[in-house]
């Protein structure tokens, strides 16, 4: 009986919360990273090529 009392309490605590829903965002946005990476450096690249393009026409 004193184990099903703990572990209720143990359900209702939300303490911890907040640590884990970093953490999952975390790995969420890594994961999408990592998907996502040949796009992202493809897109970065070209961002600075046109900024330096840019800036020498000035």
């Amino acid at each position: 009986m004193m184990r099903l009392k703990n572990f209720k309490e143990f359900l209702r605590e939300e303490d911890g919360m907040g640590t884990v829903e970093i953490i999952l965002i975390i790995v969420v946005l890594v994961g999408l990273v990592i998907i996502f990476k040949g796009r992202i450096t493809e897109i970065v690249e070209r961002l600075f090529d046109k900024i330096t393009t840019q800036t020498d026409s000035i």
